[in-house]
Parts: C-alpha cells; sequence; structure tokens
C-alpha cells in the first residue's frame, strides 16, 4: 500500500481534499475516490489534483465525492491558488482547468480573489438537450412547477431559480431530480435564490455530484450572471451561504470576478 501526503481545505465549509502531484504521479480509481469522500471517512465534496506546470501556471483535474470530473470549482480553485501561493511565496496563480484558465489573487490574509472568465449562455454551451431558451425554463417537479428557470455554464452548468424563501423549498427531494432531468445532457447544478436587496442574494444549493452543498463558488456566479440579467441586482452582489458569503462582480466585458475566503490547510495522510 501507497502512502499519500494529501491537504484538506474549505471555503465557507465547501471541502476539498488536494493532492499535489507536481513530484510524484498519483492516481486513484472513482472507487477509491468514492470511499474517501464519505463522510465515514475523510469526506470532501470534491478532490482536486496539482499537476506540474511553469510560470506560476498549474493544470488542475477535478473529480466531486461521486467520482465523477468535473470542470470547474470556484471554491476549490480558490483554495488550490491559495495553497499554491503560500508553497511558491507568490500571490498570483494561474489555474488551467479542462476547459479554461482561472487567474488567482491572494489579496489578504486567507482571501483569495478569482478570473473565472466569461458565462456561456447558449443552449448548445450550456448544454441543454433541446433548443430552448435558457433564460426562462420551466420544469415540473413532484407535481409542482418550477417556472423563470436561468441556465448558464460558467465552466459547468447550473439552473438558477428565483423564488421568495430558498430554505422552504426541499432540495434534498427535488435537487436530484433536476439535476439527473432529461433537458440536462451533462446533468446540472441547482440553486434556489432569493433577492434580498440589489447587492446581496441568499442562496440554497444542490451541487451536481456532490448533493446539498454549504457553499458553491460556480453557484454564486452563475446566481449573480442571472441575477444582472434580469436586471435584479448590481454588477456587485454579495451571495450568501449559510457560513458566510461570496463577493461576485461582474464587467463591463461579462468577465467574472469572485472573491472570498478559504481555510488554513490541514495536512492529511492516507493509504491506497
Amino acid at each position: 500500500m501507497a502512502k499519500i501526503t494529501a491537504y484538506k481545505m474549505d471555503g465557507l465549509g465547501n471541502d476539498f481534499l488536494i493532492i499535489d502531484r507536481r513530484k510524484n504521479s498519483i492516481n486513484l480509481t472513482k472507487e477509491k475516490i468514492i470511499e474517501l469522500g464519505s463522510r465515514s471517512n475523510i469526506g470532501f465534496d470534491q478532490i482536486i489534483f496539482i499537476d506540474k506546470g511553469k510560470d506560476n501556471c498549474f493544470p488542475i483535474t477535478i473529480f466531486n465525492s461521486d467520482g465523477g470530473e468535473v470542470s470547474a470549482c470556484g471554491n476549490g480553485s480558490r483554495c488550490v491558488a491559495y495553497l499554491l501561493g503560500k508553497n511558491l511565496n507568490t500571490k498570483e496563480i494561474k489555474l488551467k482547468t479542462n476547459n479554461r484558465m482561472i487567474n488567482a489573487k491572494i489579496i489578504g490574509n486567507l482571501q483569495v480573489e478569482l478570473e473565472m472568465g466569461k458565462p456561456l449562455f447558449s443552449f448548445k454551451d450550456i448544454p441543454l438537450s433541446k433548443t430552448i431558451n435558457p433564460a426562462d425554463i420551466t420544469l415540473e417537479i413532484n407535481n409542482k412547477k418550477f417556472t423563470g428557470g436561468f441556465c448558464v455554464n460558467v465552466g459547468n452548468p447550473h439552473i438558477v431559480f428565483f423564488v421568495k424563501n430558498c430554505f422552504e423549498h426541499d432540495l434534498k427531494t427535488i435537487g436530484p431530480k433536476i439535476e439527473n432531468h432529461n433537458l440536462f445532457p451533462e446533468k446540472t447544478n441547482v440553486t434556489m435564490a432569493q433577492i434580498i436587496d440589489g447587492n446581496n442574494i441568499t442562496v440554497n444549493v444542490w451541487e451536481r455530484g456532490a448533493g446539498l452543498t454549504k457553499a458553491c463558488g460556480t453557484a454564486a456566479c452563475a446566481t449573480a450572471v442571472a441575477a444582472f440579467k434580469n436586471k435584479l441586482v448590481y454588477n456587485e452582489v454579495d451571495i450568501k451561504f449559510k457560513e458566510g458569503f461570496l463577493n461576485i462582480k461582474i464587467d463591463k466585458t461579462d468577465n467574472i470576478f469572485m472573491t472570498g475566503p478559504v481555510s488554513e490547510v490541514k495536512t492529511i495522510n492516507f493509504e491506497t
């Protein structure tokens, strides 16, 4: 059996196991990821592998706790950027996922800003299984209609519903049904969003492949974009989760910037 040193971090309770394989090749099977991700084991929402890079630009590979690979993780990217910045004594890091480049900047004590890139709005890019207006989706789940759903890809697919009370909907029940709806060929993340005012939104999130989560960075981005495009908020907004908030700013070219806290780094050893 091989002994592996890894790092545990979280962003607002959204937690990650980070494995640095810049020096050693480390691969885990889907079954092993599921085993480690269980809350009766190490427990995490996502596992992230860092690979060797150059010029402070590092490829990362992300898997949900169900073993499925994903293309983006905002909170996880902030944690990885902080870990690498601390290791390399730099405040600026670039991360390369399988579909976009993310610029990260450590801006204060345990505070990291990400430039997430531009959102994608076409039904092919999200993707959706049929030609339909992504900004006005109606789904019937458990004999109840959810209307006005806004679909967007911010590195991964999301649908956002604006509701009066984001916690009155049982996401443990309806979340997996929306996630796996046939409209979403790659499944989707699900957010119930409650507008507080022009600068504040409270959310409740079902994360694709991870389930009900304490926080989700890309869901914060998707919610801010959906609300801004619907003229419900300004271009800079705080997205509130149970354990804190993420600041999301959308610039004039639609680039998304996310700023928020990360935890300290905890070292974990396990065997494969």
